[in-house]
This record gives structure tokens, C-alpha cells and sequence, in this order.
């Protein structure tokens, strides 16, 4: 069983024996500043909708949920923590004020459509409530924003995984290019982690 192969077995066993409510989990966390991607976990979802243990609707009505959830703590965040939040914490989750002002200028050049535009940005998407509650934004046009883009991006990567566990023969026939993209992704995940860690520790000492 090749990395590809191997990755796609225990997501969806993890996925699968937590159910809804770990579809549920995994994007409050996602949503909030915790370094996890939606494409880890909603593709594996499709594959559990495509074999017929999940139903598009429920994955999609809990994925959404997650994510409003998981946004509107981050923007409570924003509304009575902020940068201080991110100075105590963002540490432990390989963010800082950098990543936050990046985001804030970002929210503040494009205006409230942003939190609708960023849930298909990756990492800007674990951020942008933040700035969102730190310039107290109406709480529902927000959630409004929030639930619109996330049904959609939710709903495209469990498609994108119902379509690849349909035709998964294919993919696993050229299994040994996914299986060296994986071991590529994982060495740059690591390197960017040492990098980030060492930035962060110069940054701190002096």
C-alpha cells in the first residue's frame, strides 16, 4: 500500500467511525486558527458518500455547521482578544502579527464580501474572522458570508472526492506520481515548519 493509498484509508476510517459529528469537529477546528485544511478531510468525506455510508446533504449540513461554528469563536476572538490573543497563542499554531496584519490589510482592502471570498483561500481562511471581529463587522451579515461560502466550498471538495472514489481504479494506476507528490508534500510540510519554528524563536530572542 503505496502513501497515497495508505492516507486515503485511515482518513477515511477516522472519518468514518466519528461520523458526522467528526465532519462536524474538524471544521470548527478548521475555521479557527488550528493548521487544518478543509481539502484534508471533505475530499475523504466524498469517499464516504460515494460508497454510500454518508449522504451528500448531511456531510455538507455538518460541514457548515463546523464552519460557522469554528468562525464565529474566531471572531469572538477578534472582538476581545485580538493581537493579544495571537502574541500569547499564535506561537503554538504557527501564526503571528505578521500573519494577522497580512490578513487584516487583506480584509480591509476588500471590505466585508472578503469573508465570503477566503473561505476558498487557504490559510487566509483560518484568519480572516479574526480581523472580522476586531472591526466588529455585523455578527450576521458575517455569518451570512460565512455559511454561503462555506456550503459552497464544503460542497465542491466532497464532490471533488465522490468523483476521484468513483474512479479511484484509475487513480491508484498511476498511484506511484500521487505517492511521490505525497512524500513531496510532506518533506515541504516539514521544512516549512523548521523554517517557521526557527523564525519564530530568532524573533523571540532578540
Amino acid at each position: 500500500m503505496g502513501p497515497t493509498e495508505m492516507i486515503a484509508h485511515y482518513a477515511t476510517t477516522v472519518i468514518g467511525h466519528t461520523g458526522y459529528p467528526g465532519v462536524f469537529v474538524s471544521m470548527v477546528l478548521e475555521s479557527m486558527v488550528v493548521p487544518l485544511p478543509s481539502e484534508a478531510v471533505m475530499p475523504f468525506a466524498g469517499f464516504l458518500v460515494a460508497d454510500a455510508r454518508f449522504t451528500f446533504a448531511f456531510v455538507v449540513i455538518a460541514s457548515t455547521l463546523g464552519s460557522i461554528v469554528g468562525s464565529l469563536i474566531s471572531y469572538a476572538v477578534g472582538r476581545f482578544g485580538g493581537k493579544p490573543f495571537i502574541d500569547r497563542f499564535g506561537r503554538y499554531l504557527l501564526l503571528d502579527r505578521n500573519d494577522l496584519a497580512a490578513t487584516e490589510r487583506f480584509f480591509g482592502k476588500y471590505g466585508d464580501v472578503t469573508i465570503f471570498v477566503c473561505r476558498f483561500i487557504p490559510v487566509v481562511r483560518h484568519l480572516i474572522s479574526i480581523p472580522a471581529g476586531t472591526g466588529r463587522m455585523n455578527v450576521v451579515k458575517f455569518s451570512l458570508y460565512t455559511i454561503a461560502g462555506a456550503a459552497l466550498w464544503n460542497a465542491f471538495l466532497t464532490v471533488c472526492g465522490f468523483y476521484l472514489r468513483k474512479n479511484w481504479d484509475v487513480v491508484m494506476h498511476y498511484s506511484h506520481f500521487a505517492d511521490i507528490a505525497v512524500v513531496l508534500a510532506l518533506f515541504a510540510g516539514i521544512v516549512f515548519f523548521v523554517i517557521k519554528h526557527l523564525q519564530r524563536r530568532k524573533r523571540f530572542a532578540a
